[in-house]
């Protein structure tokens, strides 16, 4: 589906969690802990196996976790998100220490490593699903959010993309998906899911 459901027509899930408690691979910590002086980012850009090892490479991340958000269905199941008729897209919940890595870099790694230009795919992934957002926590992530999209259109216009599709709001209730889609690339080291970097830099 590549157009979002209306909320009307939206699966209605359920009432508990998916996920029971998972340990992370890398960081050795449950996924949905916030670890003192941390922070936390909502990316969305495509599948989220490949997009969740991206943010746990990074120096400053603290612990990372992939679900479900920007829709309607409370507790969704990865087939339902995949239905198309929960309106969530894939995302990545990106947990980082602002002393050692600003949130304008993580957002840099987002535009950088998608192509936040296609709308509702990324290559051959097709769907809602799969969409470009960002969701913010606060009025000064959605400010960085807006400066650091504009700077990177810039940069897109010079080498012949077209307009920006990232959605920009405001974070609403995150859902953890499946345990076994955590740190799934760690799990299923050749697993299929790529990252369609442009090759454009934010400068």
């Amino acid at each position: 589906m590549t157009r979002q459901v209306d909320p009307r027509v939206a699966l209605r899930g359920r009432d508990h969690e998916i996920l029971g408690r998972c340990e992370h691979e890398v960081f050795g910590r449950d996924v949905r802990e916030v670890p003192e002086g941390s922070e936390v980012a909502y990316l969305a850009l495509g599948c989220f196996w490949g997009a969740e090892k991206l943010f746990w490479q990074l120096d400053g991340v603290t612990n990372t976790a992939v679900g479900y958000q920007g829709g309607f269905t409370p507790n969704p199941t990865y087939e339902e998100v995949c239905s198309g008729r929960t309106g969530h897209a894939e995302t990545v919940r990106v947990v980082f220490d602002p002393a050692r890595v600003s949130y304008a870099e993580l957002l840099a790694a987002f535009f950088e490593d998608h192509d936040p230009t296609q709308g509702m795919r990324q290559g051959n992934d097709v769907g809602t699903q799969y969409r470009s957002a960002i969701y913010t926590t606060s009025d000064e992530q959605a400010a960085v959010a807006a400066e650091v999209r504009d700077r990177f259109q810039r940069a897109l216009s010079q080498s012949g993309y077209g307009e920006i599709t990232t959605e920009i709001a405001p974070a609403g209730d995150f859902y953890f998906a499946e345990e076994y889609h955590q740190q799934y690339l760690i799990k299923v080291p050749g697993g299929y899911c790529p990252l369609h970097a442009t090759g454009v830099k934010c400068g």
